[in-house]
């Protein structure tokens, strides 16, 4: 089995010497660096994970540093460890990419414990160098909400596993995106990812597609065509909009994953698949069921691990850290060197319903980006229609989570001024934090299995 390789880049000598005896003992294959530019001059390979040291009034910055490798390499996974500092310097590591924050000194079994987390959680190099056969806009769900670290969690467990998979959730929410995650993190990931539109197969063709034929099957039939399910043999089929599939092709699909094979039309014999099949759809499935429009043993079949992505308006805490991806995503598209939004559009961005989800707030990053002459987005760079959609919400009440977030994120999370901009104490700050299950300044990434930093 491959021995993962950790390279420790640590300014102190002491502490660097520590450290890789520690790592050492535990059998990791260790490379210690100096420094970043000492690491990216001498690196051959990517190594597993990076361990990054903070020294106080130190050379160098330990959270300037992890954020230099974050941009190297979005997926790497990072450890900071740092002698115990302030709140602030948590947060800056938190938000600049690590996956893990420690205290030095610790155990080794401490140590251990964090790089075992971190490497648990992301794909082996191996995996990460190899093209896949599904969406490669991101290999990480972006979002540091208690919510999404539920998630993230909860698909580091499923994904290992060979269940049949339901994402649920309202359209933009990243549904694909998931679905693409969990089979990069599966034992097919070297297999096809191959997904199909459900709504988009009018039932004449259901067959011919899904299936396959023959020579000979039907009129214009002049070759063998293996079907879109035997394309994906031995890895993963991605059912997207099931909910939209009409009866007769809710039959055929639940025949299939019943017998798990599939009949060319044209052909005698039987071909078996060996498949994982995850369904997505932003209906409500059992409310379908209860009007006769969804097959019941096709629910059970489909239904036997649930994810249900919520809305971005229920997790607005996590809108900059979208925000930050997808500038820097349009910076690099778009030739430009835009740094940030204003406080007016930030205001906005932060009081907006997000009916269309994540997607909404791409396309709308995109359409700023278009005519963009300064480093900056202001309120007036936004697309018209968001601008007068804004404009009319403005005498409706904003209700108090997003008032109490609101602040937090104008003030990047200085409890003292977003309490006085609220008018409140501090103390009925934390109350109302405690309340709403906000926390500060994303910390809930500390023990998040999968990454946050980089962008699903």
């Amino acid at each position: 089995m491959h021995t993962p390789t950790i390279v420790i880049v640590i300014s102190d000598a002491t502490l660097r010497c520590s450290v890789h005896g520690l790592l050492l003992h535990c059998g990791y294959d260790v490379v210690p660096a100096a420094d970043i530019p000492t690491f990216l001059a001498t690196t051959r390979q990517r190594p597993a994970l990076v361990i990054v040291g903070h020294v106080p009034e130190g050379a160098w910055d330990g959270v300037e540093a992890a954020q230099r490798l974050r941009r190297w390499d979005r997926t790497l996974p990072i450890v900071l460890l740092a002698q115990p500092g302030s709140e602030a310097l948590v947060i800056a590591a938190l938000r600049s990419g690590v996956n893990d924050y420690l205290k030095f000194p610790c155990s080794g079994a401490d140590l251990a414990a964090s790089v075992q987390r971190c490497l648990a959680a992301v794909v082996a190099p191996a995996i990460q160098a190899t093209p896949t056969h599904g969406p490669t806009d991101s290999a990480m769900l972006t979002g540091e909400s208690p919510s999404m670290a539920k998630i993230k969690a909860y698909i580091s467990k499923v994904a290992p596993t060979d269940s049949n998979v339901l994402i649920t959730g309202e359209t933009g929410t990243g549904k694909e995106l998931v679905a693409a995650l969990i089979h990069r993190h599966s034992a097919r990931w070297q297999k096809p990812f191959v997904c199909l539109n459900c709504a988009a197969i009018p039932d004449s063709l259901l067959e011919s597609e899904l299936f396959g034929y023959e020579r000979g099957a039907f009129t214009g039939a002049h070759t063998a065509r293996a079907g879109t399910l035997q394309l994906a043999e031995g890895g993963t089929v991605f059912l997207d909009e099931i909910g939209d599939m009409s009866p007769y092709a809710q039959a055929k699909i639940l025949r299939t994953l019943e017998s798990r094979e599939v009949q060319r039309l044209g052909g005698k014999q039987p071909i078996r698949l060996n498949i994982r099949v995850i369904a997505a759809t932003n209906q409500e499935l059992e409310r379908l069921m209860a009007e006769g429009k969804f097959r019941q043993d096709l629910y059970f079949r489909l239904h036997v691990v649930r994810i249900h992505l919520p809305p971005l308006r229920d997790r607005k805490e996590d809108i900059p850290v979208l925000l930050e991806h997808y500038i820097q995503d349009a910076n690099h598209r778009f030739g430009l060197d835009v740094q940030r939004f204003t406080d007016e559009a930030m205001t906005h961005l932060l009081r907006y319903a997000w009916p269309g989800n994540v997607r909404e707030l791409k396309n709308l990053i995109e359409a700023a980006f278009v005519d963009l002459p300064l480093w900056r987005v202001s309120f007036l760079d936004l697309p018209e229609l968001f601008y007068q959609q804004c404009q009319a919400a403005v005498g409706q009440p904003q209700n108090e989570r997003d008032q109490v977030l609101s602040a937090l994120l104008m003030t990047r999370w200085n409890k003292s001024k977003a309490a006085q901009k609220l008018h409140w104490s501090r103390m009925t700050l934390y109350r109302k934090m405690a309340k709403y299950h906000i926390v500060s300044g994303g910390k809930t990434t500390v023990d998040q299995v999968s990454g946050a930093a980089g962008p699903l």
